[in-house]
C-alpha cells in the first residue's frame, strides 16, 4: 500500500478540508461550540478516510474492504438520530423554538454532509490513481467546490416577496396589515407593541410557494431565525411579546410580528429573507397535472 501514500494523504485531507468549509456558524447558530466543531470534524475526517481507501482497497482485490462503506452509511444515519435527539433536547430550553421540522432538516443536512465528504475523497482518490497528483488535487478542489455551491437548497428570498408591514390594533386584535396576529387587551402592551414591534409581509410567488409556507413548520423555522438575528423580547410566561406569523387565508401571505431587540427593518427582512425552505414543507403541485389545472 506504501504506493497509495500520496493518493490517501491528498484525499482525507481534501475530504477533511471539505468538512471544514461545510461546517460554518450562520444563521442556524449551530454548532457554536468547540466540541461541536470537534465532533464532526472528527467524523469528517473519517468519512474521508473511508472514501479514500476505497480504490486501493479495489486495486489490492481487497472486496471486503467495501463493506466498510456499509458500514459507515449506517453509522451516518445514527449522526442523524444524533443529531435530532440532542436539537431536540435543547428546544426545552428556548423559548422560540426551532420546531420538529426545522430540526429534522438540520439532522438530514448533517448526515448528507459525511456522504459528501466521501465522495469528495473518492473522487480524488480514483483521479490520482488514473491519471497523476496534480490532477487529483484540481479535481478534489473542484469537488469541494461543487460541494458548498449545488448543495445549497432555497431560501425564502427564491419563493416570496418580504416587504415591510403596518403594525395596527383594530379593537382588540393586533394585524400586519389585513392579517390577524392574536387578541391584546392591555393598553400598555399595545403602546408598546406599536412603539417597538417590526412586522413584515411574506407573499408567494406562486401556488407552489403558497403551499410551503401553508406549512406550520415552515413558518416557526422563520419565526426562530428572524428572532435569533433581530433578537426579541419575548419572555416566559409572557404571550403577547411572542413573535408570531399567521396566514392571511384567502390569500395565503403569511404576516410575521416580532418586539426586537434590534428595531432594525433592514435587519429583519435580510432575516426571514435568508430563512431556508424546509425540505418537509417544500411542495411542488405546479408541476403535476392537477396542480396545474387547480392553478388556473
Amino acid at each position: 500500500m506504501e504506493e497509495y501514500g500520496v493518493m490517501l494523504l491528498l484525499s482525507v485531507v481534501l475530504g477533511t478540508l471539505g468538512r471544514i468549509i461545510l461546517l460554518r456558524t450562520d444563521y442556524r447558530q449551530y454548532p457554536g461550540y468547540p466540541h461541536g466543531y470537534l465532533t464532526h470534524i472528527s467524523l469528517g475526517f473519517i468519512a474521508a478516510a473511508l472514501g479514500a481507501v476505497a480504490i486501493p482497497a479495489l486495486a489490492e482485490k481487497e472486496f471486503t474492504a467495501v463493506t466498510f462503506l456499509a458500514l459507515a452509511a449506517q453509522q451516518f444515519r445514527e449522526i442523524r438520530n444524533m443529531e435530532r435527539d440532542s436539537l431536540a433536547k435543547l428546544e426545552d430550553g428556548d423559548i422560540i423554538r426551532r420546531g420538529n421540522d426545522y430540526i429534522e432538516g438540520i439532522a438530514k443536512v448533517f448526515e448528507a454532509r459525511n456522504y459528501l465528504v466521501m465522495i469528495i475523497s473518492f473522487g480524488t482518490s480514483i483521479v490520482i490513481f488514473f491519471t497523476s497528483w496534480i490532477v487529483g488535487l484540481a479535481v478534489g478542489v473542484l469537488l469541494i467546490y461543487l460541494a458548498t455551491r449545488l448543495m445549497q437548497g432555497q431560501i425564502i428570498r427564491d419563493i416570496a416577496e418580504v416587504k415591510p408591514a403596518k403594525l395596527h390594533f383594530q379593537d382588540s386584535l393586533l394585524m400586519v396589515d389585513d392579517i390577524v396576529i392574536m387578541n391584546l387587551g392591555l393598553k400598555a402592551s399595545k403602546e408598546k407593541i406599536l412603539k417597538e414591534g417590526l412586522a413584515v409581509i411574506i407573499k408567494p410567488k406562486d401556488d407552489n410557494a403558497r403551499a410551503t409556507l401553508h406549512n406550520p413548520g415552515q413558518r416557526q423555522a422563520i419565526v426562530h431565525i428572524a428572532a435569533t438575528v433581530v433578537g426579541t423580547k419575548a419572555e416566559v410566561g409572557e404571550q403577547e411579546w411572542t413573535p408570531l406569523a399567521r396566514k392571511n387565508i384567502d390569500t395565503g401571505v403569511i404576516g410575521l410580528f416580532i418586539l426586537p431587540n434590534e428595531p432594525d427593518m433592514k435587519a429583519l427582512i435580510k432575516a426571514v429573507e435568508m430563512s431556508p425552505v424546509l425540505e418537509s414543507s417544500r411542495r411542488n403541485i405546479l408541476s403535476t397535472e392537477a396542480g396545474k389545472y387547480a392553478s388556473d
